[in-house]
């Protein structure tokens, strides 16, 4: 099992079919819905068969082989 991988994103959640693009562990939105669909997809170890589903930061996303999390980017600061 590879180490979890942390995924930056700018919303406080993010689509299971973005993440999974984001992560480029798929090349497009309609590679996203088939792996999804086929259950290759785990999220805290639970398969989801929604790629509208709304993954927050800390939740465990896992897909061939691969973990990967998103991580919310931290905002410069204002001076």
């Amino acid at each position: 099992m590879s180490p979890v991988r942390a995924v930056p994103i700018r919303d406080e959640t993010i689509r299971l079919g973005q993440l999974l693009k984001l992560a480029n562990v798929v090349g497009d939105g309609a590679m996203a819905r088939m792996v999804i669909e086929n259950r290759e997809v785990t999220v805290d170890g639970e398969f989801v068969m929604r790629r509208g589903t709304q993954i927050r930061p800390g939740q465990l996303v896992e897909y061939a082989g691969e973990q990967f999390t998103p991580s919310r980017e931290s905002s410069p600061s204002l001076r």
